[in-house]
């Protein structure tokens, strides 16, 4: 999988402004995988792979509330009922082994059967297609609200070097959900990508979004128990 996320597709540094934004356009371009549920005829009862290991569980709904200022807004509430007007991305982290269980893809799957459905087909025929640790797949679920399928954790679990999650994997993928959040003038929501089930420091993660998402003036909503 390391060809999916070289040292050509590692994002080191965002630049602000314009800048951020052209460069973002070019990494993108190759990468981001959309898919259009309208044209999914296959059954919604697919063949589950190993459990996967994703963010954090989904926890009881609350009212919502800003806990404190950052760049990032965070609210306590449900990532896949996100608030606000305007067209909406959730994004989330998933494995690169084709594992879909555990943590918040459940929360989704009750909701929708399209992400768990396009991930699985995106993953069966990864042999040619872009699948791969950077990915990302859209996947629309509804009017102006996408589920995006970031492709940012090796295996399922820790190994010799550490958690499975993908720092670098991790920063690709938001790099493209940037461009395709400023083009479709959407806000990005999720829970705390990459540091549940993945083993992830938020604060690495954190930094990336800030250097990603933020500084390309996307409205970005954590959501926490």
């Amino acid at each position: 999988m390391a060809a999916h996320y070289g040292a050509s597709r590692r994002v080191r540094s965002l630049w602000a402004g314009h800048t951020a934004l052209a460069w973002l356009s070019l990494a993108a371009q190759k990468r981001t995988h959309a898919i259009d549920v309208s044209d999914m005829t296959e059954p919604a009862e697919l063949l589950r792979g190993p459990a996967a290991a994703t963010g954090p569980e989904l926890g009881v709904v609350g009212s919502v509330g800003v806990m404190r200022s950052t760049t990032i807004e965070y609210v306590t509430g449900d990532a896949t009922a996100p608030t606000g007007p305007g067209p909406k991305i959730i994004a989330h982290v998933c494995n690169d082994v084709g594992g879909w269980g555990l943590g918040f893809v459940l929360a989704l799957s009750r909701r929708w059967r399209e992400p768990e459905e396009a991930y699985l087909r995106w993953y069966e025929g990864r042999a040619s297609n872009d699948f791969g640790l950077g990915a990302v797949q859209l996947v629309a679920v509804g009017s102006e609200l996408w589920v995006a399928n970031l492709v940012g954790q090796h295996g399922l679990e820790a190994g010799p070097d550490g958690p499975p999650v993908r720092y670098d994997a991790i920063e690709t993928a938001l790099t493209e959900v940037a461009v395709q959040a400023v083009g479709l003038g959407a806000t990005v929501h999720m829970p705390r990508i990459g540091s549940g089930l993945a083993g992830g420091d938020w604060s690495v993660i954190e930094a990336t979004i800030e250097r990603t998402l933020s500084a390309s003036g996307v409205r970005t909503v954590v959501y926490t128990l």
